[in-house]
């Protein structure tokens, strides 16, 4: 039975991921941590722990007392927060996923995922249909880290023969958890605003594309990237994942075919320029060819579901 360790329980990807992963494999045998306290829905569920990823003795003493078998390690300071304290945020990127690969080869653990993000690419990228393999130049501290990130990964599969699985996430939506300070938190934040204000002010100019996916796709990406056999796994860095593309503009119009009276302006900060950097759409082919990524979510599908859910949080 494999025993899984979940690293950023609380965050948006943890906090459905880690619910997900015990319907699986059991609540006994998944491991929740994070570095500060998650819903009861997690502690309660489960075994869970405070931990900080950087205090190797403490993570190497919880992957060894709980027989750990692979680790998704989601931990990380994400694009906007990430411009605000470059060093520290490079320090917690690198450091964390460093010593989680260090620790995955010492104890010779079966899996280990890390998320990458479509913030590798830069302003040289092809932007449109952004290919799997491709130029990439980025000039964020984010994507720096992240495509740092990837040839460790690549490096330590090809070194030492660490198993570790990566998805280049879009942007993630989710009416679970609200946003974390990334760039493309905006497509959560609306959400909100429109149930509670009927309006909002946008930080993206109106013409904005970006390759979004709902949660709901990115957990079942994220699973069946894991679950693939090893020999199907061709991409050892990180695999593009597409999603849907749409501007601020595509879905404030989504949102008033629901609430008619909901307004949207628009006031770009610094992650206008993050933005522009990034692809406008993604080309994930190779990730539907090598273990059979799909994506079910439309926006029109997505739109529905956010004002559903997060309409019934204000009731």
């Amino acid at each position: 039975m494999e025993k899984i360790l979940v690293i950023g329980c609380a965050g948006q990807i943890g906090s459905e991921l880690t619910l997900e992963l015990r319907k699986m494999y059991g609540d006994a045998n998944v491991v929740a941590t994070d570095i500060k306290p998650a819903d009861k829905e997690i502690t309660e569920g489960g075994p869970f722990e405070i931990l900080d990823v950087l205090d190797t003795h403490r993570l190497f003493g919880t992957v060894s007392r709980n027989k750990i078998t692979q680790i998704y390690h989601l931990a990380a300071i994400l694009s906007g927060n990430a411009e605000k304290k470059p060093l520290a945020s490079w320090h917690i990127n690198m450091e964390s996923l460093l010593n989680v690969l260090e620790l995955s080869r010492e104890l010779n653990l079966n899996k280990v995922f890390w998320p990458s993000s479509i913030a590798v690419f830069g302003p040289t990228t092809p932007r449109v249909d952004t290919p799997q393999f491709t130029v990439m130049e980025p000039n964020t501290v984010y994507g720096i880290s992240k495509l740092a990130g990837e040839r460790w990964l690549e490096y330590y599969f090809q070194r030492y023969g660490v198993d570790g699985r990566s998805l280049r996430y879009p942007g993630l939506i989710s009416h679970k958890t609200e946003a974390g300070g990334g760039t493309t938190d905006y497509a959560v934040e609306i959400f909100y605003d429109a149930i509670k204000e009927k309006k909002y002010n946008c930080f993206l100019g109106e013409n904005t594309y970006l390759p979004m996916q709902f949660m709901d796709d990115a957990i079942k990406a994220t699973i069946g990237v894991m679950e693939a056999p090893a020999e199907k796994i061709t991409v050892r860095s990180s695999y593009n994942v597409a999603g849907i593309s749409f501007s601020p503009k595509e879905i404030a119009k989504e949102i008033q075919k629901t609430i008619p009276d909901f307004s949207i302006s628009y006031e770009p900060d610094f992650r206008q320029a993050i933005a522009d950097s990034w692809p406008k759409s993604i080309d994930d082919s190779v990730a539907q060819r090598d273990w059979g990524l799909k994506n079910t979510f439309d926006l029109k599908r997505m739109t529905s579901l956010m004002l559903q859910e997060v309409g019934k949080k204000f009731n």
